[in-house]
């Protein structure tokens, strides 16, 4: 008799099955791809060789635990400079991409039931993660200039009155994944004010800041915060490659010493080295490069949709980053037409519900990600789209 395992399972492991990927549009506005042409394989390659050359045989041992020191130091002098957040490499944990940090986070601070507050509609990934941790999350409204002050202070309030303090406020304040604004210094003053007077704590996920196509980019939530209630983190994904999965985080001593306990793993140090290099000699002129590149194709984007779309549907317009969202026609199902329009026109993208704290709202929304295909596609494959959506009576007449 074969042994069953589903009796010694875990109580709280989501019910999960292991699924297939799914299948990849050629107009792929699903996915958060960089732009795959101006990838540097040729400068990671050079820069590896370096690295490997000048301490290669340092890969017989293992790395320190906060993983490679000379990349510490280099992130640590990166966001100095361009966050306004002064720190050293000891004040640095890199992890594998931005979720991890996330997730040591989460697992420092959250027990079952807890409840932690999120935008309205907010990247996915970080929900998948709240989820896991059997959190309550509770999201809170947003408008062009991110989330709304006087309704984190209530939603704070009562929850603070039914007894259940929130443990942190979760942000994505620079082109927000997905709906794309960037929270003005202002408001981020005044969501600081609103926290502060709570004590609860904010965890800033700063990692699309380097992908800024127009205007001037706010400081960081942490370099204006003088209570010491702010965390980090961010990653080299859209800037190098989401394949080389770096990330960091820094946050308060506390923090960052319990996150050390529920680290799991360590970064591999034959990456880190390969990053290390690379960002000193080419990061900065690879940034300007693919931000180049990538406004190009968000206005291609944002000019398809105008011509296609129309009046039908609403949009976002962001400075940067990778996403549009866009709101269709009120009540329509996007879920339900996700996986028809990659089988019917090729075209890809993601529903609103995958974004929603509660996993139901949004369903007439989309977000659209610009960064994997070319103008010229771009253009056709949004003029499949509006065809697609038209038919299916998803726009607005």
């Amino acid at each position: 008799m074969a042994f069953d395992f589903q009796n010694i399972l875990a109580t709280h492991v989501p019910e999960t099955i292991r699924v297939t990927p799914a299948k990849k549009g050629k107009y792929d506005f699903a996915v958060a791809y960089p732009d795959p042409v101006s990838l540097p394989h040729a400068e990671i390659l050079e820069c590896l060789k370096e690295a490997l050359a000048e301490s290669g045989s340092e890969l017989a041992v293992y790395p320190h635990p906060q993983g490679n020191t000379p990349l510490r130091q280099y992130v640590a002098e990166k966001i100095g400079r361009d966050r306004d957040i002064q720190v050293t490499e000891n004040d640095i944990i890199l992890g594998n991409g931005s979720g991890q940090p996330i997730d040591m986070i989460c697992a420092v601070l959250l027990n079952p039931g807890d409840v932690v507050i999120t935008d309205s509609f907010v990247y996915g990934g970080t929900l998948n993660t709240l989820r896991r941790h059997l959190t309550d999350i509770r999201g809170v409204a947003s408008d062009e200039n991110g989330m709304d002050p006087e309704a984190l202070d209530k939603e704070i309030e009562k929850a603070i009155k039914a007894g259940h303090k929130p443990k942190f406020v979760y942000l994505i304040p620079t082109f927000q994944n997905p709906q794309g604004w960037t929270i003005p210094e202002s408001r981020r003053k005044q969501l600081l004010a609103v926290t502060q007077k709570y004590g609860v704590p904010i965890l800033e996920d700063d990692c699309y800041a380097d992908n800024r196509y127009d205007g001037d980019l706010p400081t960081s939530i942490l370099n204006l915060d003088d209570t010491n209630s702010v965390m980090y983190v961010g990653s080299f994904s859209k800037t190098i490659a989401p394949g080389m999965s770096l990330g960091y985080m820094t946050a308060p001593q506390l923090i960052l010493d319990r996150a050390m306990g529920v680290k799991s793993g360590r970064v591999s140090e034959f990456t880190a080295m390969a990053v290390e290099k690379y960002a000193r000699k080419y990061l900065d002129a690879h940034i300007e490069e693919i931000n180049n590149i990538q406004r190009t194709k968000r206005d291609a984007m944002l000019s398809a949709l105008g011509e296609n779309f129309g009046t039908g549907a609403k949009w976002s317009d962001p400075d940067g980053g990778l996403y549009i969202w866009v709101k269709l026609k009120e009540g329509s199902d996007m879920a339900a037409l996700n996986k028809r329009s990659v089988e019917e026109i090729d075209v890809g993208f993601h529903p609103g519900i995958n974004y929603s704290p509660d996993g139901t709202s949004g369903k007439d929304h989309i977000r659209l990600c610009f960064g994997y295909n070319q103008p010229d596609e771009i253009t056709e494959g949004i003029s499949r789209l509006a065809n697609f959506l038209s038919k299916e009576g998803a726009l607005d007449s």
